[in-house]
């Protein structure tokens, strides 16, 4: 479809090169959890590789909370956040397998959500847009796939807040998915996550340009969203990956001794100046409500809500299933992970559990792809899929 170009807030601009978008109407489009339908959802999606003439090799990479549908670079000059994942003669490999990535559904890199259009009027809904789930993601995701004729997928994959959107595809996709791979990603949201997302969003709510979240683009909540991103990245880290980046090394140039500029609010370690660069990053790429959206979305998190528990939606699923926990995951630690892994051997699930080593701490999936490339593809060979 054509997409309107200047109703597109800057963040989705800086997406749009290679992305499509496809746009889906009906009475509703889509059903939400909350009750509330959309009548009306654009997906931003990319592809990578070429379908099948059977549909048998399609694969389903779903992104992070502040992702978008750029995995790998593709025809582009621009590297994608799993390029040394997904591509050509790489784990999940584009010459054999035909990749969809998508922007969720709340995000702001082309798919329908707070900044989006309100149907009524035209404005941004804001906070104004009702409130959203992994589950109704995944189902917008469906949606799109059965736009794009795939009646089944190989495999889906995706880390933290795509491993959600993973598992959510293993309980909710019966027999449409044969493999899925969950990286660093509980059944459910804890409370030690939903406390870290609490405070990040009234980081951003407390921010007088928020104003109830009718912001324009121009003077949009930046103090508060650059704040709740480095209370994000923390948690990202683990204490070793700190040590071993910053240790406790100063900010080159400051005068010794008591006269430090950081009196002033200006970094003195070298760890603040990296989580302020962080600040000034997001802002330029992501909305502050989609940010409060979709960490609300992971928040409510739990595959066993309405399925009779844990165990009753582990039940559910037929896939061949891979969870990944990751050694120094603080905010996810890996014996979480082990112990969905257990749940799910305990019911019948063909289940495997796979440790990757690492100091990097949550972000490891992204940054460690070496260890990472290798235990997808001993998953992959395993089950035929190489």
């Amino acid at each position: 479809m054509s997409v309107d170009q200047e109703r597109l807030v800057p963040w989705e601009q800086t997406a749009k090169v290679e992305v499509r978008f496809e746009e889906i109407i009906g009475k509703p489009a889509l059903r939400l959890d909350c009750g509330k339908n959309l009548g009306k959802i654009v997906i931003a999606y990319e592809t990578f590789g070429e379908l099948a003439p059977d549909g048998s090799n399609a694969v389903l990479i779903a992104h992070a909370l502040t992702g978008d549908s750029h995995v790998t670079r593709g025809d582009s000059l621009r590297a994608g956040w799993w390029e040394d994942i997904v591509g050509p003669g790489k784990a999940i490999d584009t010459r054999k397998y035909y990749v969809v990535c998508s922007n969720v559904l709340g995000g702001c890199s082309g798919s329908t959500g707070p900044c989006s259009p309100h149907p009524k009027d035209g404005r941004p809904y804001a906070m104004r847009f009702p409130p959203i789930t992994i589950r109704d993601m995944v189902r917008a995701e469906r949606l799109l796939l059965q736009r794009l004729g795939i009646r089944r997928l190989r495999l889906v994959a995706g880390g933290s807040m795509g491993g959600m959107q993973a598992l959510e595809w293993a309980v909710m996709a019966g027999d449409f998915v044969d493999n899925v791979i969950a990286i660093a990603a509980p059944g459910a949201q804890q409370s030690q996550a939903i406390a870290f997302n609490e405070v990040m969003r009234r980081a951003i709510m407390l921010d007088p340009a928020w104003r109830d979240g009718w912001y324009s683009p121009d003077d949009a909540p930046r103090l508060g969203l650059g704040l709740a991103r480095m209370v994000g990245m923390i948690t990202y880290h683990s204490h070793l990956s700190m040590d071993m980046r910053f240790g406790r090394e100063r900010v080159p140039g400051l005068p010794d001794g008591l006269a430090w500029a950081g009196y002033k609010g200006d970094p003195v370690f070298q760890v603040e100046k990296y989580l302020h660069h962080q600040a000034e990053k997001i802002v330029k790429r992501f909305d502050a409500n989609s940010y409060i959206y979709l960490t609300r979305a992971m928040d409510l998190f739990d595959i066993g809500e309405g399925r009779g528990g844990m165990l009753g939606a582990l039940r559910q699923i037929k896939a061949r299933l891979l969870l990944v926990g990751i050694s120094s995951d603080i905010l996810y630690p890996a014996s979480l992970i082990a112990n969905l892994y257990r749940k799910a051997q305990s019911v019948g699930v063909d289940a495997h559990f796979a440790l990757l080593r690492s100091p990097h701490g949550h972000d490891a999936f992204l940054l460690d792809t070496k260890p990472m490339s290798e235990i997808i593809e001993d998953f992959m060979r395993k089950g035929g899929l190489m």
